[in-house]
């Protein structure tokens, strides 16, 4: 049995037996839609369906279903390569801040391309420590040292007793190269986070059933198609990052070709904007739009592991009509309380949202009752 396959199934694993089956009272009333969506699942196609119009029935027809939309899904934006087992890491700088060791690292997120914008950052003890994966365009606002206030989720982890990676990443990044790119640039750094999953989970003083992974706005997409696509994160938190394909917001913009539009066929790639007749839509985001596909499949994959969505101006409570869909999943699969939404009015995070989001972490991974 390969690495990957034995850290998804501790992951899973963890995600059924240590979650408690109540949430605390603070973060409870996030895990139930608003009285005017609880029944509401909007225009989405119900994943509960097999592309052949079968109806999932049980717990087994869904093990079939899920790795349908997943085969779907990396089809569409290309397949990964396999995770790496073991992936490179150098260590360049260390200091201490407060109960936590900070290292600046440079770390191999696949096959010979290295990332020299990472920070580890280890609280004081033993461990093992359950882990946060923290993405975001550079890493030093997840450490606090950035120029946004109030994304310093790596930093203020760290200091709850997590081990956490800061990882930055530019969206226009495309795999191999831009001429001969086989990966729509959002799947490869969901590929890349999946590395430095791994990587965590290699560390001797991190428990590799309890990794997570957050971002904000580009790194909230960034998470949510990580945590999606390798079940090897036992959770995810994703803030205001859009999670279904809207083209009355501009910034939820899956479009571009910097996400899901790259087509290396044509020799200039779309203008940046909504798409319209003059500027149409391109690449797999063509595809998904014309097939009625849209980004609560993907959240589906995430059952029965537990999730946040930290919303704001893009992510407003009527988002929970696509998440109803993943509700019913978990039903299927008998679990309560894997889906959970916040809101606020404003696209940046406040002080009330990270607090409700560190305390969803403490929820799923750090149980009072641990599994052995």
């Amino acid at each position: 049995m390969n690495l990957r396959l034995i850290l998804s199934l501790a992951g899973c694993l963890f995600a059924v037996t240590a979650v408690s089956a109540e949430p605390p009272a603070a973060i409870a009333p996030f895990f139930q839609p608003p009285a005017e969506f609880a029944s509401d699942f909007g225009g989405y196609r119900t994943p509960l369906k097999f592309d052949d119009g079968t109806s999932v029935r049980n717990a087994e027809d869904w093990h079939r279903r899920r790795a349908e939309i997943l085969k779907y899904w990396h089809t569409a934006m290309g397949a990964w390569p396999p995770l790496l087992e073991k992936p490179n890491l150098e260590y360049l700088e260390q200091e201490r801040r407060e109960n936590v060791t900070q290292h600046r690292i440079r770390i191999e997120t696949a096959r010979d391309r290295f990332v020299d914008d990472a920070y580890l950052l280890r609280p004081d003890g033993q461990g093992p420590f359950p882990a946060v994966l923290v993405v975001y365009y550079e890493a030093k606002t997840g450490i606090g040292m950035g120029k946004s206030p109030l994304r310093d989720f790596a930093w203020q982890l760290a200091k709850r007793g997590f081990v956490t990676l800061s990882l930055g990443g530019d969206p226009n990044t495309y795999y191999p190269t831009k001429e001969s790119c086989r990966i729509q640039p959002l799947s490869f750094h969901a590929y890349e986070a999946a590395n430095c999953r791994v990587a965590l989970a290699n560390f001797p003083f991190v428990d590799p059933r309890r990794i997570g992974v957050t971002g904000h706005s580009y790194g909230g997409k960034w998470a949510m198609f990580a945590s999606c696509l390798d079940d090897g994160f036992a959770c995810g938190a994703w803030s205001d990052g859009g999670i279904v394909f809207d083209e009355q917001r501009g910034n939820v913009n899956y479009w571009e070709p910097w996400y899901l539009g790259f087509d290396p066929s044509l020799p200039e790639q779309r203008k940046a904007g909504i798409p319209k007749d003059t500027n149409p839509r391109t690449g797999p985001y063509q595809r998904l739009m014309a097939e009625g596909r849209d980004l609560h499949e993907l959240q589906a994959l995430m059952a029965p592991r537990p999730f946040l969505v930290s919303g704001g101006a893009e992510d407003m409570p009527a988002r929970w009509k696509a998440l109803n869909h993943t509700v019913a999943v978990n039903r299927l699969l008998g679990f309560e309380n894997r889906v959970a939404m916040t809101n606020r009015p404003m696209h940046s995070p406040t002080e009330e949202s990270n607090e409700q989001l560190y305390q969803f972490f403490e929820f799923v991974l750090k149980p009072k009752s641990p599994t052995p």
